[in-house]
């Protein structure tokens, strides 16, 4: 198990990968985020991706998917209990055919005032595409168990 004391600043942690297909874009833009451009392929040449693109929504959710499952997610004790995200940014769209892996990097940590028994730690992840480019970025916090209270 991960605890507060473990999750230094500048420790890293890598996911697996994911592989998105046409159909995977289409199924999620129809039940959640249905603009042309995620569901209509001849529509989406003309649109600001010059092409079919996966939501951002979408490349998030497999992100929370990839980092959940990863050795990082399935260690840290209490689990991974979100305090909010800042800074969520798509600089690129997700295409069919992108293999996506995150990455979590450790940026600080704060011991609870109010609560001894946790501590905050804000992470900033990072997933990129098959060409390390940048699709998503965010920062977040989450709330982790100390081991010594």
């Amino acid at each position: 198990m991960l605890y507060f004391e473990d999750l230094t600043p500048g420790l890293r942690f890598h996911t697996a990968s994911v592989t998105l297909s046409e159909q995977d874009i289409h199924a999620f833009a129809h039940q959640y985020d249905p603009q042309y451009f995620h569901t209509d392929n001849a529509r989406a040449v003309g649109s600001v991706f010059a092409g079919l693109a996966a939501s951002g929504w979408h490349t998030s959710s497999l992100t929370m998917r990839l980092v959940v499952d990863s050795d990082f997610g399935r260690s840290v004790a209490g689990g991974l209990v979100g305090m909010g995200v800042d800074k969520m940014r798509w600089p690129r769209p997700t295409r069919a055919g992108d293999t996506l892996q995150a990455s979590v990097e450790v940026l600080s940590g704060k011991r609870s005032g109010s609560q001894p028994d946790f501590g905050v730690v804000k992470l900033r992840w990072v997933t990129r595409n098959q060409q390390q480019e940048e699709v998503m970025s965010l920062e977040t916090a989450i709330w982790v168990a100390v081991r010594q209270p």
